[in-house]
């Protein structure tokens, strides 16, 4: 029996709890949330469950290992800095909606059978969503929209799966998968929408960046790392899965060095750090998945801090293009500093938390006999300190001087950074406190003098080309535009073909529904000549006769409608 509660019960209660109080005692609640429920997980012991009946279904809402628990206190942590970098903002939507998201999320990873889990899957697209449509503008709500709507197809896709795997097999267990069948493919397909895989990954990049300061931050936090989970717990060792993460480290980053939204340029690069995740899992070894696993509670606080600095950007200046910033470092030096320690660590520079994660997956790739997606890995690596190691604090604090001149970040925001940074800091520095939170047993030393100078190498090399493109006038300048990647399929694509069906058919669909009508009129009118000039309808009828015509009348409707 387990003497603490279900991780989500806390930040349900704490929701309600946030909605019915104002100013500091909100603010006072929101903190303490996060903060109960650590404390809650604490009580919480490997291999214990909490069962509850629910028609003639046994769910077992919480399932507590290693795994979870890892990404349990992981998603506790972000909430806490996410909260306090909220702290300024007064909007009771966004504050329920934050902490009813990160609930989700919990239930979502603590979740030992299907049926739970596709309920918190669901949760998550609801309750997140208001985050993004928060920010109040026409962009936001479209692609708010679009975002809801893919989650939600996600979600069916995922039930779908569920329902014709417990028939065929009897079991609604959240335990390993694999691809055996159409339940399988279905659920697999489900979790990749929701982990953006290639060609399902356009609802992150269109609905984040469109997000408000604070929403961002916690969007980034949640919804990936969830279908991360998913995947680890599912489908380890599936080698598909290999492919399909290095494709994902490497294809953002053509995107992302052309983008000009410094938001957006994240979105990708979260993309492409979930890559490496998706790989690690598709390799299975146990030194893969404690990579992928060590990079997702890494990415978590170090892409965190970078939406952070960029939502402190925003919030001061409320611009996000890096073609009309530039020159912040002067007003806002705090957040500039804390924006290069996250750049430093998705860049994996010695010290810093992505050069302990990062570099288990690309080992694994070469023990395992992956020397091309080693490489593309290591392209992918290369690339990311490009287009976030060094675009993203050269154009938003350095490059040309925009003339903006702002107050630095609010406390809380610069709290908040200052926390994220330190843990960056101290999991490069010190990953043996993370590793040992790990699902299996770490057998790596990451400051091996060969993998320091390794990668010492390649992001000298990598800036010497940044500097090299730049100076030479090939790198891709930051124009005033918007990429809208594979979105033009249904942005502008769907749309205008939709128009044009409707510009050619709509005339000759309105011209035969009237033509049926006036031989249904004419044919009427002829019956009922004999009752005089006032109509059918003026008329009183016999009941029978009412009762006849009136299904005479709706089968008539019904062929039309129907043909």
């Amino acid at each position: 029996m387990i003497s603490s509660l279900p991780p989500f019960a806390i930040f349900f209660a704490g929701a309600l709890s946030v909605l019915l109080v104002r100013g500091w005692l909100r603010a006072a609640i929101m903190l303490l949330i996060p903060l109960a429920g650590a404390a809650n997980l604490f009580f919480l012991n490997d291999g214990q469950f909490w069962q509850l009946s629910f028609l003639d279904f046994n769910l077992a809402l919480v399932r507590v290992d290693k795994l979870s628990l890892l990404f349990g206190y992981l998603f506790h942590l972000a909430a806490f800095l996410g909260v306090i970098f909220s702290l300024h903002v007064r909007d009771a939507t966004q504050q329920v909606s934050a902490i009813l998201y990160a609930g989700s999320a919990l239930g979502a990873v603590f979740a030992g059978d299907m049926i739970s889990l596709f309920i918190f899957w669901e949760l998550l697209a609801i309750t997140s969503v208001f985050l993004i449509w928060a920010r109040g503008s026409e962009r936001a709500y479209t692609a708010g929209m679009r975002y809801l709507i893919v989650q939600v197809v996600a979600g069916v896709i995922l039930l779908s799966g569920v329902l014709i795997r417990f028939h065929e097999t009897g079991f609604l267990a959240f335990d390993f998968i694999g691809l055996d069948g159409l339940a399988s493919w279905l659920i697999f397909i489900a979790f990749g929408i929701k982990c953006a895989f290639p060609f399902m990954h356009n609802w992150l990049t269109d609905a984040y960046p469109e997000a408000t300061p604070t929403g961002t931050v916690f969007l980034s936090a949640f919804t990936t790392k969830v279908a991360v989970y998913a995947l680890a717990r599912a489908f380890p060792g599936t080698e598909l899965l290999v492919y399909i993460g290095a494709t994902m480290a490497m294809f953002p980053i053509f995107f992302a060095v052309i983008e000009n939204d410094l938001r957006r340029v994240l979105a990708y690069s979260l993309i492409n750090q979930v890559g490496f995740m998706v790989c690690g899992i598709g390799i299975g070894t146990a030194m893969a998945i404690n990579g992928a696993i060590s990079h997702a509670f890494n990415d978590v606080i170090f892409k965190g801090l970078l939406f952070m600095t960029m939502g402190a950007v925003l919030f001061r200046t409320g611009e996000m293009r890096g073609s009309h910033l530039g020159g912040l470092y002067k007003s806002m030096p705090l957040t500039t500093t804390f924006c290069i320690v996250g750049a430093a660590s998705i860049s994996a520079f010695p010290l810093f938390s992505g050069f302990v994660s990062k570099s288990m997956v690309m080992v694994a790739a070469l023990d395992e006999g992956h020397p091309y997606v080693w490489l593309a890995l290591l392209f992918a690596s290369a690339g990311v300190f490009h287009h976030a190691g060094i675009k993203i604090p050269f154009f938003a604090f350095f490059a040309h001087d925009s003339g903006k001149r702002c107050k630095e970040a609010p406390w809380n925001m610069l709290l908040a950074m200052g926390l994220a940074a330190a843990i960056c800091i101290f999991n490069g520095s010190y990953p043996w406190l993370l590793y040992s939170l790990l699902p299996f047993e770490v057998a790596y030393n990451p400051f091996e003098s060969s993998h320091v100078i390794a990668q010492t190498q390649l992001l000298f090399f990598s800036a010497l080309a940044f500097v090299w493109l730049k100076l030479s006038g090939l790198y891709p300048p930051e124009l005033p535009s918007v990429n809208i990647d594979a979105e033009w399929v249904y942005r502008k694509a769907f749309p205008n073909v939709t128009r044009s069906i409707i510009r050619v058919f709509g005339p000759i669909d309105g011209n035969l529904r009237g033509l049926v009508r006036r031989r249904i009129d004419r044919f009427i009118a002829g019956v009922f000549r004999h009752h005089g000039p006032q109509g059918i309808l003026a008329r009183t009828w016999p009941t029978g006769s009412t009762v006849l015509w009136v299904a005479i009348l709706l089968m008539v409707y019904l062929l039309v409608y129907y043909i």
